[in-house]
């Protein structure tokens, strides 16, 4: 069993599946433009802690927690870290903190943009290009090789594939405005 990533959930669905869908179905109401994390808090299914980190903690009101640094200079891997793995989303809206409620269908909603800048400081730690194909024959190489004594993406496949796998998922997320869902 492994993770799959999903951007996009019509994206997925066959022709067949589209055309016997009722249009009113797969169209929502015009969405309201983004608001910055600060207004997003005032929203009921959105209070409570604002962080549960080591660093930081502003109390909000009961409801939602706010996970994570409000500035992105103390927010590392914030969006990375402070996400399941298994369920939640990401949206492409640029907002600093990760919002997590149990009352929420996947709990845990982070943005595309901070999880793509966060993957791009480990990919250049890791000396990773970022054109380079995770399905591609030397990621493919790397995962299998035996890393002892390689630096780098060389020593970490497994990683460098996910990381690779990751940014090109938060890339078409933003490029097409579509939530990225682990299942």
């Amino acid at each position: 069993m492994g993770l799959n990533i999903v951007v996009g959930m019509l994206a997925d669905l066959d022709e067949s599946e589209l055309d016997e869908s009722e249009p009113d179905d797969l169209a929502g109401d015009e969405l309201p433009p983004p608001a910055p994390a600060e207004v997003a808090a005032e929203d009921r299914l959105l209070k409570d802690v604002y962080s549960r980190g080591p660093r930081y903690g502003v109390e909000i009101d009961e409801g939602a927690r706010m996970i994570g640094s409000e500035h992105e200079a103390g927010s590392a891997y914030d969006h990375l870290v402070h996400h399941s793995d298994c369920e939640g989303f990401y949206v492409p809206v640029d907002f600093a903190p990760v919002f997590y409620d149990k009352e929420m269908t996947g709990g845990w909603v982070g943005s595309s943009q901070r999880l793509l800048e966060e993957c791009r400081r480990i990919a250049a730690r890791l000396g990773l290009p970022e054109d380079l194909d995770p399905w591609g024959d030397e990621v493919s190489a790397a995962v299998e090789a035996d890393t002892e004594g390689a630096e780098g993406r060389h020593r970490y496949g497994v990683e460098s594939f996910t990381c690779l796998q990751v940014m090109a998922a938060a890339r078409h997320s933003i490029a097409t405005g579509a939530a990225i869902v682990f299942c």
